[in-house]
Formats: structure tokens, sequence, C-alpha cells
């Protein structure tokens, strides 16, 4: 019922908002007559376009559209569901005001689509890769918020039945309020074990309903509910073969872990109080997070952070049903099967297996336990291994044939090979090609691998009979583990042929209408960008409209003018016109209407701007020829700082700085005689550009340096080596070298003995 976005970054996983500062998203998409809606834009519409807005379409993965749980629920929606060419489910909507039935694929990648974009915008970079989680925390699959909506509904229904003779589930607007009324009251209830009521307002044709409930009349009302808390409960135990007592927390989430019955019932079968330290609702999006920093090791970004100590971990996938093949026996003998990956085998993880075949064969997949399937079809698909030839000899050829389940969890027939073999003259041991190659990793394990009965195994020679080897592939790539490793050569030769397989996975889509449903996803997207900046541009004309209009009687009045009139009645007519006529127009249009209303009120807006930023420009330019003329005067008493410069440039600095004064007081005395309602006499751009002239050309001159005066440098070595013939160094000497040493003289060597030179 909604999703959540989860990125790794600033040393941990953070939860990201969408566009409304929600974290949360509404599984929820709305077609309308232009564009589509996603998300919680789409679940504000939930009431106004019941028939057009679908929300709990995940369900219908997979299933065909007579599935028994299609038809059960199909009564209880208020959008409409039809069946696909292919026999699936598809949601039959209103969009571009043409009735069009997209697939519960398109509907997901539309959703999908919503949540790239939450996180492109969070991470302001594009999002290739993710983690998508689906029924992650769900103990059974009907086991969710949505299961106990649906009681509370069919109570409901009942009653106003009842109560006030109305037929709910004919009027899908009514049906959808009552839904989410009694979400509101579920809720409600896990926090109040008192009786709480239920009002609708206008419910059907202008009447009100109420009702009531409490938490113990719905936990009776819940019975076949509860009951499925448990077995999955004890499966896992089985299955980890772990005891109770082995456990040693329990950690809840998922929404409905909040409702007191279900903790209760988890609590008890544990033996333990329930852990809630976790975001219930968002854990399983900070999970996937997690997981995709790397998909064999997962390792947090506090790990990788020098900031943090953690321990690593690691986790590893599993197929959690088991999964079959079948097949035809190379003499029509029957049936054959085998269990290739068992439940909660490794995943990903490859298998070969080895068949003795004249002609082509098929293998079919399957789930080899369908009573423990969420859905009542248990085939994955059927795999056809084309162009297998007998040996030159007539005998029958090894086909090697490769399974596996990849990361994703997705079972395929990947690879098929023909071993043909070729005599040679050679004495050499012959080369087994099915042995373990430790370096890589490989583990492979033979396996017998026979059929429904011992027939085919007792009239077949051993070399005839399929077998099965195991190659685990995570962190590697495709390696062919049916390539002999690098050995001496065998007297016999071999030479592996590719085969080409055809699949026909169980409603897999086939490649050109997956191509079409992109195309078609692509299209939809620019629809609903053009959509929005056609929006945006109409909302641009309204919000200008209003905002104006409280401006004009506000800040802007006192430089309105003759023309408030004219723009007072522009901005009135287009009000009406946005609601009338303008209702649904083309972006252009509205750019067109913006424009034609700047154009009356830009002035105004500019006029106001001018006055508000014109006394900070006169003020900017006053204090520079205040600078300046200060500096003309401290030249003229001859300051010593000064005493550099030449007497020209002082002299056009004083130029200048008079010029600039005068053009300063005139523009301020013609602006004070001017109406605030007209353009301003002086602008503050003219302003801005004399206090720059002014500054480039009088800078230069006051910032002028002094020059620096270098001493005469005399070679003295009597003197740098001390007195010679026993005279002593004149007293005034060593006071004038220390003053010299003092102004920094950049030299050691003293002048000539000089006592009366004053060095500057």
């Amino acid at each position: 019922m909604n999703c959540y976005v989860a990125v790794a970054r600033a040393g941990g996983i953070e939860t990201v908002a969408n566009e409304y500062s929600d974290r949360c998203t509404p599984a929820c998409v709305s077609f309308g007559p232009r564009n589509r809606s996603i998300g919680a834009a789409a679940k504000s519409q939930v009431v106004t376009n019941c028939k057009n807005t679908v929300q709990g379409f995940k369900r219908f993965h997979g299933r065909a559209f007579t599935d028994p749980y299609v038809q059960r629920v199909k009564n209880s929606l208020v959008y409409d569901i039809a069946q696909m060419p292919t026999g699936t489910t598809g949601i039959k909507v209103m969009y571009m005001e043409e009735e069009k039935v997209f697939s519960i694929e398109q509907v997901t990648a539309m959703l999908l689509t919503k949540m790239k974009e939450t996180a492109e915008n969070a991470l302001k970079k594009p999002v290739a890769d993710c983690v998508v989680s689906i029924l992650a925390t769900a103990c059974d699959p009907e086991l969710g918020g949505k299961d106990f909506d649906e009681v509370l509904v069919k109570y409901f229904c009942e009653e106003f039945g009842k109560k006030y003779k109305l037929d709910v589930k004919t009027k899908p607007r009514a049906l959808v309020r009552l839904y989410q009324e009694c979400e509101k009251l579920k809720k409600l209830m896990s926090a109040n074990s008192s009786v709480l009521p239920l009002n609708i307002e206008c419910f059907m044709n202008d009447i009100d309903v109420t009702g009531k409930m409490n938490r113990g009349q719905f936990e009776e009302m819940c019975g076949d509910i509860w009951a499925r808390v448990e077995p999955p409960l004890q499966s896992l135990l089985e299955q980890t073969k772990l005891k109770k007592e082995d456990i040693y927390a329990v950690e809840i989430v998922g929404g409905a872990s909040r409702i007191p019955a279900v903790k209760e019932r988890i609590s008890k079968f544990f033996g333990k109080e329930l852990s809630t330290t976790l975001n219930a609702d968002e854990a399983v999006a900070r999970g996937c997070a997690l997981q995709h920093l790397n998909p064999h090791l997962f390792v947090c970004c506090a790990i990788l952070s020098p900031a943090f100590k953690v321990r690593e971990f690691s986790i590893t996938d599993v197929t959690p049903y088991p999964i079959s093949l079948k097949w035809h026996s190379a003499a029509e003998e029957g049936l054959s099967d085998c269990e290739v990956f068992p439940r909660n085998h490794a995943a990903p993880f490859s298998k070969v297996l080895t068949f003795y075949r004249k002609e082509p064969f098929s293998l079919e997949a399957y789930y080899s336990f369908p009573n423990e399937l969420p859905y009542p079809d248990p085939t994955i698909g059927q795999f056809l291994i084309q162009k297998v030839v007998p040996q030159a000899s007539g005998e029958s050829s090894k086909v090697k044939v490769k399974v596996r389940v990849n990361i994703h969890g997705i079972f395929s027939v990947s690879s098929a090979s023909l071993v043909e073999v070729q005599k040679s003259d050679e004495t050499e041991e012959p080369m087994e090609t099915e042995q373990a190659n430790e370096k890589e990793g490989e583990v492979l394990q033979p396996n017998k691998c026979t059929g429904d009965g011992q027939k085919e195994t007792e009239e077949k020679t051993p070399r005839e009979n399929e077998e099965m080897e195991t190659s685990t592939e995570e962190g590697k790539g495709e390696k062919k583990s049916d390539q002999p490793p690098q050995a001496k050569k065998p007297k016999v030769k071999t030479k592996v042929l590719e085969l080409p397989i055809e699949n026909s996975p169980q409603w897999q889509l086939a490649d050109d209408m997956l191509n079409l449903f992109v195309e078609n996803e692509g299209k939809m997207i620019m629809q609903d960008k053009l959509e929005k900046e056609r929006n945006d541009a109409k909302n641009n004309v309204e919000e200008y409209v209003y905002d104006m209009r409280d401006k004009l009687h506000g800040m802007l009045e006192k430089f309105v003018g003759e023309s408030v009139n004219a723009l007072s009645l522009k901005l009135e007519d287009t009000e009406n016109w946005l609601y009338e006529d303008g209702e649904d127009q083309s972006k252009q249009v509205y750019i067109d209407k913006l424009a034609e209303l700047k154009k009356l009120g830009q002035p105004i807006q500019e006029r106001y701007m001018e006055a508000e930023e014109r006394p900070k420009a006169f003020d900017e330019l006053g204090k520079q020829i205040q600078q300046y003329m200060k500096f003309v005067e401290a030249y003229k008493m001859k300051e010593e700082q000064y005493d550099h410069l030449d007497e020209a440039d002082v002299t056009k600095v004083d130029k200048l700085t008079g010029e600039a004064m005068m053009w300063m007081n005139s523009a301020m005395n013609q602006q004070s005689k001017q109406s605030l309602s007209v353009d301003p006499s002086v602008k503050v751009k003219d302003i801005q550009a004399k206090t720059r002239e002014l500054f480039s050309t009088c800078n230069p001159i006051v910032t002028k340096p002094k020059p620096k005066v270098e001493l005469p440098k005399e070679d003295t070595p009597a003197e740098q080596n001390g007195p010679v013939n026993g005279q002593e160094k004149p007293q005034e000497e060593t006071a004038d070298k220390g003053t010299t040493e003092n102004t920094g003289n950049p030299t050691s060597e003293t002048t000539e003995n000089k006592p009366d030179m004053d060095l500057d």
C-alpha cells in the first residue's frame, strides 16, 4: 500500500522524502485525461477519480485472470480489471480520454518510475541500480493491513445495508470513503480498547451514516486471520532446525505488527517479549539500501567509515520454494524429474545437468510443492534444447545443460552445450570434464538424476544416466563448468558446441511486448513532463494575478500612478479567463498571458525596486567621494605618506571627485522633485556605474606604494672582521649598524665609517 526509498550516504542508511516532504509514498497511480498522477498526488484522487485510480495491485502480479483470488476480490475493487491477451490480469481505466488496459507490470513500472524520481531528487544524481523488496516482512501473503481493512469494510457494508438500506458496493466513491475510514478506525483500535465511532457525512444518497466498533469485537471478527500467524513461524523453526530457546531476540516490523493481537500471538509463540527497535514501516527499505551496497557481502556504510567500529556480516539469499525439472526420457519410457534447487538453497547458484540425447529435447521447470505456493500455478516455464544431433558413430551425444537461480531469484536454463567426441591415437588417460576447479571456487558434486521408476536406470549403461553437477557463482562471472581445466593431453579429444535454447517462461513478457511497454512508458513519462510544464505555466499566471493585486493596494500603491486602473482591470479579466476559457489551454498561451500582465506590472515593480535600492547606491558613491576628498586634503597638507605621489595625479583625483559630487547632488535634487509613480530620472545602475568609474580611476593613484630606497654597498673586510692593529670600533658605528638592522636593511654588510650619516 505504501513505498519507501532509502539510500546509503553520510555514514549510514537514510530514508529520503518525496516532493511533499513525506518519507511515505502511497503505492497509487491515477489516470487522467492529460497525464498520470503517481504517489501522494494520485492518493488525493482516490475519491474524486475513483474508477481510474488504482492501488493494491501488487497482489495481482503473476496471477491469471481466472485465478481464484482474482475472481474473489474483483467485486470489492473500485476500479475495473480485465483479462490480458496472455491470460494475465490487467487494469482497465480511462487515460488520455481513451479506454486503456494496462498490465500489472506496466502499473508497477509507473510506480517504480516515481520511486526513481524521488531517489534522484534526493541524491542529485542519476540512479541506475536498486534493490526492490515486496512482501519481505509478511508472515503470510494474506496477512497484511489490507486484509484487516477488508474485514471492517465487509462488516460495515452489511450493517449499513440493514440500518440504512444502502448497497455500498454499487457506489465506488462511497466504497472508497468507507475503506479510508476503516483504515483510520483500525489504527485507532490498536491504541484504544474502548468503543470507537465511525461517522461519514453524505455517504450515499445524501445520507449520513454512523457505526461503532471496539478492539474486542474486531479481534473476534478476525479469527481466521489470527490463525495464519503461527504456521509460518513454526515452519521457519523447522526449516532452520532451531528451537525456540535458540532464538535470542524477536524483532517485529511491518505496519500490521502494530496490531495488539498480532504482537500477542508472536510473543506467545516464541515465549519472549518482542523488540521494536526498528522503524516498523521503513525497515525493509533501509535493509534494501544496506543490501545494495554489495550484492554478496552486504556491508553497511558504517563498516567502510573510519568513524565507526562495527562487526562485518554477510547474508546469503536463498530460494524460498524448491524448484524441480521434468523431462521425457530418451527412450520414451516415461517422465523423469529431479529437484535441482531444494528449499532454502543458496542463491545465486548454478548447476550443470548432463543428458545423453540424439535429438532436441525439452525441460519443464516447476515449483516442487504447489500446495505451499501463494499462487495456484506451479509452472515456471518450458525450455527447448535445440540442434541436438547424435555422435558421428550414431551414439547419443553428451549434452550439458546449465540451470541457475540468479541474484534476483529468477530461475533460467542459462546455457546448453553438446560435447563432440573425436578419437585420437594418443594412449594417455582420458581427462574427466566434470572435475572441480578449486581455484575458481567451484564445487562439483555428481548426482544421479533419474526418472520415476528404475526401468530407465537398469536398461541403460551407466554412461547414459542423467547426472547433475553444482557450481556456486557468488562473486564470479559466468564460468562454463563443462570446460576442462588445463591438464595433460588426453587420448580422446572433445569439442564443445553451444546449443540454442528456446525459452517459454510462464507469464514472462516476450521481447517485442517488453520493448513496446518500455516505449509506451517513455511516452507517458514525456506526456507527464509536458503536462507538468503546462500546469506550472498556468499556475504562474494565477500566482501573478493574486500577488500583484495584493501589492497594488500595499507596497506598490505609491508607484502605480495612472496605470492602476488599466492593470487592475487586466488582472480581473485574467482571473475570470483562467476559470473559463483559460481553464484548459496550451503552455504557450499561458506564457503569452503572463507576458501581457508583466508588460503593465513590471514598470511598477521596477520603480519600487529603484526606490528601495537608490539610497544605498547614493550612500556608496558618497562614501567614496568623501574618501578621495580626504586624500586630496592630506596631500595638500604635505603628509609624509603621500609625498612620493605626482602632483598631476593628485590634481586629477581632485577634479574627478569634484565632478562626481556635482553629478550626485544634481541627480539627487532632480530625483527629489520627481513623483514616485513615474520612472526615476536616475537609475541605480547609473549611480553604480559612476561609483565604479570613480574607483577605477582614483584608487590606483591613492594606493600607489612608495619606491624602495636601496643603500650603497661597499666592501669593508677589515671592519667586518673586527678592529685592525688593536684599534677599537667606534661607538657611533655600532649605533649606526644597529639602526640599519632595525630598519630592515636587506644586507648584513656595513657601510663606510660615517658616524654622521642618517640612514632612512
